[in-house]
């Protein structure tokens, strides 16, 4: 148990427990101690040291970062030599880092340039040491631009903790140089993204390529919005963490040169209804089975590149973006009259990783003798603000609008997707109406939260099933080991790839740490509460498309699954 410990941080008395760092004791009593390479998901590698203090009695400043505070330290965060070595050390950090801030989506979101304008430091005083580092693709998802590393390695951990270990430490001259490894695979999961202070990372993205059809009068452009969107991308625009957005963003959306604005959360429904009908069917077969989540694409690759005897446990039904274009460009082609090659469909999604989703062949999908491409374009929450902000629309200020029907009124369980073991959840939800249980039961707390395993028992028709919501593929990993000693430990297993699920996906905004992703699941969860519907079995859009479309086991595989290899 710790201790209680007493410190002084400029002359203000502070009673906190052991063990904490000076940083941490700061933040928690709201003094300000300027940071660029710390961040709380990581060990503190004290690299940047901006985060320098005076401690009485320690001739030099210490990086706070990684100082324990003892009892009775008496700490001053500011004065005239910390501010000269805090500008000195912003400026070399700037001349290992190329600047090209005006193609950088981070523009309008900078902490790097943030802090060079507070610390007055001139961000050109040393001329770039990096110009002839090399730019690296990770697939179709992310670009690594090494002329802008700062070498804080932070990447490097993120990526261990995920247990891929596909970014490696080198040497080039006298700068260390993070280098993708020969041997091990990405998964796209874009941690390295979330976790890089100056936007040496970034998704793979050609703005170009969606402008065109915002300009384009022969396109009808279709925007259509992952669940976790709407309690997150308030954040770039200063809305508190967490701000509930979703007519401002479909309002945004819309001014922005959008035909129609979907909602992927009724998506999240179909996929949801179709994944209960394949949990139900393994559960009336009275076999020892496993059924495991399909809809986040690093989690699949994770399991495809590492774990590939598991990929008969991986759910068929297509992710809900994936279905929801599906429909798009079937149904409501057909009942608008519109041709399914005069569609564009943009998927705005928390996740990098949808960009490489979209290319895979087993996304495809053949109607009426011809093959189409449910998504033709992914836009990441920073990328769809970053168009926006260059556009000069400001979404706390856009008109809130309604999301067009048919696809615009998701049930609470297609809201909750965006947060870790809402899959899990909403899957139980439908499962019990299709077996017609009595219980009403809707809510299922023992899967929420941002722990990285979550373990509990649901009684379903009077058996147990034992299931597991799991967020980080390094929780995964422990689940996955705990299944090859004992296949039947578990009947059901919901993995999020990301901290916290979607809601900490690698196109999030910045910064994002366990709090912040906290308030934005807790969002996702209110709005669930205050739904009428809340199960997706009782989506009445659902069930009228499905009446309608969705009337036999063909057209439902073409739409609704896919298979993995």
């Amino acid at each position: 148990m710790a201790s209680i410990i007493q410190i002084l941080i400029n002359n203000k008395k502070i009673e906190t427990e052991s063990g904490k760092t000076i940083l941490e004791i700061a933040k928690e009593n709201n003094i300000y101690i300027p940071t660029l390479c710390y961040h709380s998901d990581l060990t503190p590698h004290a690299s940047c040291r901006l985060c320098l203090v005076n401690i009485k009695g320690i001739n030099n400043p210490q990086t706070s970062c990684s100082t324990i505070a003892e009892n009775g330290m008496e700490i001053e965060t500011e004065n005239p030599e910390i501010a000269k070595l805090r500008k000195t050390n912003l400026e070399l950090l700037f001349a290992q880092h190329k600047e090209e801030c005006s193609d950088c989506v981070l523009l309008y979101n900078c902490q790097f340039l943030k802090l060079a304008k507070e610390l007055d430091a001139d961000i050109e005083k040393f001329s770039d040491r990096k110009k002839d580092f090399p730019i690296i693709e990770f697939g179709p998802s992310i670009v690594f631009d090494s002329s802008k590393c700062i070498d804080c390695r932070n990447c490097v951990e993120a990526c261990a903790n995920q247990t891929i270990n596909y970014l490696e430490v080198g040497k080039r001259e006298s700068f260390y140089q993070i280098t993708p490894s020969t041997t091990r695979s990405c998964i796209y999961c874009g941690q390295c993204i979330t976790h890089c202070p100056v936007g040496a990372f970034e998704a793979k993205s050609e703005f170009e390529q969606v402008e065109e059809p915002l300009n384009n009068k022969n396109k009808i452009l279709v925007f259509q919005f992952a669940p976790s969107i709407r309690s997150s991308i308030g954040e770039e625009f200063d809305l508190p963490d967490g701000a509930i957005v979703t007519d401002q963003l479909v309002g945004a959306m819309k001014e922005l040169g959008a035909d129609y604005v979907f909602d992927v959360s009724v998506g999240a429904d179909f996929t949801t209804f179709e994944e209960a009908k394949e949990m139900v069917e393994k559960f009336k077969s009275n076999k020892p089975s496993l059924l495991m989540s399909s809809c986040c694409p690093s989690w699949v690759r994770f399991i495809e590149k590492y774990y590939p005897e598991f990929i008969p446990n991986i759910a068929t039904a297509r992710p809900p973006h994936i279905i929801l274009g599906g429909l798009i460009k079937t149904y409501w082609a057909g009942k608008e009259k519109i041709s399914p090659k005069k569609i564009f469909v943009v998927s705005v999604m928390p996740c990098v990783a949808k960009k490489y989703e979209i290319t895979r062949k087993e996304m495809l999908f053949k109607y009426n003798g011809t093959s189409f491409a449910p998504v033709d374009y992914v836009l990441t929450t920073r990328e769809l603000a970053y168009l926006l902000k260059k556009r000069g629309i400001d979404l706390a200020k856009a008109k809130p609008q309604k999301a067009d029907n048919p696809f615009g009124e998701p049930s609470g369980s297609g809201v909750i997707y965006g947060a870790s073991g809402g899959v899990m959840e909403s899957a139980i939800r439908t499962a019990m109406k299709i077996l017609g249980a009595k219980n009403e039961k809707v809510d299922f707390p023992k899967v929420r939260g941002q722990e990285g395993i979550k373990v509990s028992q649901v009684e379903v028709a009077g058996k147990i099933l034992n299931v597991a919501a799991v967020n980080g593929t390094g929780n995964a990993k422990i689940v996955l080991e705990q299944l090859k000693k004992n296949p039947d430990l578990y009947q059901c297993v919901e993995v999020m790839a990301c901290p916290g699920g979607c809601i900490g996906g690698g196109g999030q905004p910045l910064p994002q740490d366990k709090q912040i992703r906290q308030k934005r699941a807790q969002a996702l969860y209110n709005i669930d509460e205050k739904k009428k519907i809340r199960t997706a079995f009782d989506n009445p859009d659902l069930q009228k498309i499905y009446k309608e479309f969705l009337k036999d086991e063909k057209i439902i595989k073409q739409i609704c699954h896919t298979k993995y290899k």
